[in-house]
């Protein structure tokens, strides 16, 4: 007996690092389909020294020669960012819009996968057949051109998948909300609405895209110096309404930031950005006077690499801010990274840099639903059920909340957990162990592997290695000694933390019996307890310690 089935993988119960497949079939034998592979951010207090955080696509490797189709709803990091580093484990075709197709393809080629595995698919009524699914790309507004949720045909009736939407009539750039088409694909009945629920707390209804126009084209004319701008590269829309805008002040625009010159390029060259105003290089800037510039530059997250963190830092491709300028986030602040974005702003206030945030709203629209808009949308579609997603697991409980008090069913689907569509009333079919996988400079780490943990402790505790050499004849060749990395040199006693840790550890191995200095396992264990109890009463830290145990044969 064939079941219909939904299993996020990721982007349910957190934001970013969206995966989710959906399944026909028999039980265990469905034919599979990806919708999106993203990846999520890494920070210092939980992820230090990780560059990537990819979803774990363990059960759909297991299931590779199940897979027909990868389908990419829209070129965010979030949704398009793990493509590189995972097409050539799951192997399936890949099928997407044109730019989101033209971002998908640069990044499979930096992995050296073939370009040729994406395929441009038109918008609705155009529909991909992929094993027992039948796929149409619907656009949507947001905020990054070619958006599209996706009208999903199985055997069980139509599902759709939203992808990330707001309801924008004039988004300036890419696909204006159209209600009549969204009425259009849903009036036959639509079996599960799987939604975006990242603004389900935001009360009011959104707004557009094209309202902050005139606010920042007034901010353009009244800054005295240079302008500075930051926003999500991604966002071509933005990008657009901060270059007309400096135009319309008499500003030149200069783009800083490689993401930044990547998305306008794409952009470019896929016909969905024209007449953007010509740029000048960075070379150019120090020629034309302050107050006829915008610097439109990456970094609005406060990532440390970025053009904005590296102009906070001092210099970036020789041009630096001064007492006088502006800078302007027009962006909001994704949770989690308000830290660097303080540091930035205030490392800017230093220098006499005028700081501008999304606080007022003036300057900044969400790319995504809030809860009037939500509603608007559950009214469009009618779906049998709602299935909240994209959102920390609190937005998915009160999107299911605002779905039952309008009358429509609901329920809480978060990464892991499969659920069983097939008849009238979604249930749990199972839960799939998944998590995250790291990527540590080049290579792949498994949450769970214990290297960010070991990572983490060391930065909490601090580091001692403990070297001891055993000779021929299983006696100690001289005392142990002791490195420290990230401790206090001196502790309570007012001694050097070396000498008094190498004093407690030669006075435990001078008392060792014979069959302890032959059991190199006991012998590390108690060598790493002693450290550890020294240094607690030296300076009140417990070590990570490493012990090496030298034997001379």
């Amino acid at each position: 007996m064939s079941r219909l089935i939904y299993l996020p993988l990721g982007g349910a119960g957190e934001i970013g690092m969206n995966a989710y497949v959906y399944g026909y079939g028999p039980k265990d034998a469905e034919r599979l389909i990806v919708v999106d592979l993203g990846v999520t951010f890494p920070d210092m207090d939980t992820s230090p020294g990780v560059d990537l955080i990819l979803p774990d696509i363990a059960w759909l490797k297991e299931r590779r020669a199940m897979i027909d189709g990868i389908f990419i709803t829209h070129a965010h990091e979030d949704h398009v960012g793990a493509i590189g580093h995972y097409w050539e484990q799951l192997g399936a075709p890949v099928y997407a819009r044109k730019f989101t197709a033209n971002i998908a393809r640069r990044k499979l080629d930096e992995y050296g996968h073939p370009e040729s595995v994406v395929r441009v698919v038109e918008a609705y009524p155009d529909v991909v057949e992929c094993g027992p699914f039948k796929v149409s790309f619907v656009p949507i507004s947001h905020s990054i051109p070619e958006s599209a949720g996706l009208v999903i045909d199985t055997p069980e009736g139509r599902l759709i998948h939203s992808g990330d939407f707001k309801i924008d009539h004039t988004p300036v750039v890419g696909d204006p909300f159209n209600e009549e088409l969204w009425a259009e694909v849903s009036k036959d009945g639509v079996k599960a609405l799987i939604c975006d629920s990242t603004n389900i707390f935001s009360p009011t209804a959104g707004r557009s895209e094209a309202s902050i126009m005139d606010e920042v084209t007034g901010l353009m004319r009244d800054a005295p110096s240079m302008v500075v701008a930051t926003t999500f590269a991604s966002n071509i829309a933005r990008l657009k309404t901060l270059a007309d805008a400096a135009k319309a002040a008499g500003r030149s625009v200069c783009l800083l930031g490689r993401a930044m010159r990547r998305m306008v390029e794409a952009a470019t060259e896929t016909g969905i950005l024209k007449d953007f105003p010509s740029t000048v290089s960075p070379e150019d800037v120090p020629n034309i006077p302050r107050e006829n510039l915008l610097l439109l530059v990456t970094g609005s997250q406060g990532e440390r690499r970025a053009a904005s963190a590296q102009l906070a830092n001092g210099k970036y491709l020789g041009i630096t801010l001064q007492e006088g300028d502006t800078f302007l986030f027009s962006s909001k602040t994704i949770p989690g990274n308000e830290r660097g974005v303080i540091r930035i702003m205030n490392q800017f206030s230093e220098m006499g840099v005028d700081v501008i945030d999304d606080a007022g709203g003036r300057y900044h629209v969400s790319g995504h639903a809030n809860r009037p808009d939500l509603e608007a949308f559950h009214a469009i579609v009618k779906p049998q059920t709602l299935i909240p997603m994209h959102g920390e697991h609190r937005h998915l409980r009160e999107h299911v909340k605002v779905a039952n008090k309008n009358g429509l069913s609901g329920i809480v689907a978060v990464n892991g957990m499969m659920i069983d569509l097939s008849g009238n009333a979604p249930r749990v079919a199972e839960y799939i162990e998944t998590g995250r996988t790291y990527l540590d400079g080049s290579v792949m780490v498994g949450a769970l592997d214990g290297i960010v943990r070991d990572r983490i402790r060391m930065a909490l505790n601090g580091h001692v290695v403990v070297t001891l050499v055993i000779d021929e004849n299983d006696e100690p060749l001289g005392d142990p000694w002791v490195e420290l990395a990230g401790l206090a040199e001196t502790g309570n006693s007012n001694a050097a933390l070396v000498d008094v840790l190498e004093q407690d550890l030669s006075q435990f191995v001078n008392r060792a019996n014979a069959k302890t200095l032959r059991d190199d396992e006991k012998l590390e264990k108690e060598l790493r307890t002693i450290t550890r109890k020294s240094a607690v009463a030296e300076i009140g830290k417990k070590p990570e310690v490493t012990v090496i145990v030298s034997r001379l044969s």
